[in-house]
């Protein structure tokens, strides 16, 4: 499974400066270290008729505070309106792995090409128990400051969340849907609310990222 080249240089940014490479390539370093390989992470089976993958952008800012990319869903659509998530999708016929599913729906979703994200591990999978899928996640160091190019029949916004706002606004929260009511896990940084499987995702990285920091 071949790793994606490295972003540094790119001219993708809009002006907000990079982030400090030495801690950039450290950061590198230690997530290389406490991830999962990707291709190992790939053979790992869990649940799920239909396979999909989601990148999880991380991106240090010119502060060295690490930051996590996620979308969200418009409001007016029918499945799943609202709820906010890691770029990715369905597995393609096309797709020779799931990597490059999950960089592919990056691209598709919020304008980041492949050639913009490094490479640097995979997330425990994770099962959606209501869709039926297997979800794969791989995790890329990217440039503060992306323009990002959304999907707009798709994607209402593109929320950049510090990972530590993730870690304080955890929570274990009575939520309502399609009439049940159930307790989870969840992630509330501002107006956004992470719950679900990218809540899973979520709380698998913040167990790696101590190690990686520091």
């Amino acid at each position: 499974m071949p790793r994606a080249p490295d972003a540094r240089g790119r001219g993708l940014l809009r002006g907000a400066g990079g982030a400090d490479l030495t801690g950039r390539a450290q950061l590198a370093a230690a997530l290389h270290a406490t991830l999962l390989e990707p291709e190992a992470a790939t053979r790992i089976d869990v649940p799920g008729a239909k396979q999909s993958a989601v990148l999880v952008p991380l991106y240090l800012d010119a502060a060295g505070a690490l930051h996590a990319v996620f979308t969200e869903r418009r409001p007016d659509l029918r499945r799943h309106p609202g709820e906010i998530s890691f770029p990715g999708g369905r597995r393609d016929d096309e797709d020779p792995h799931l990597c490059a599913t999950a960089l592919r729906e990056a691209h598709e979703e919020i304008g980041l090409p492949p050639d913009a994200v490094e490479l640097v591990g995979a997330l425990q999978p994770t099962p959606t128990f209501v869709t039926n899928y297997a979800i794969y996640p791989f995790v890329g160091l990217i440039e503060p400051g992306f323009a990002w190019v959304i999907a707009e029949a798709e994607v209402g916004r593109v929320l950049e969340l510090p990972v530590e706002a993730l870690r304080t606004g955890h929570a274990r929260r009575r939520l309502v849907r399609r009439g049940m009511p159930f307790r989870t896990d969840t992630y509330e940084v501002g107006d956004a609310l992470v719950w679900g499987a990218t809540a899973r995702i979520v709380a698998d990285l913040l167990e790696r990222v101590p190690a990686a920091a520091a």
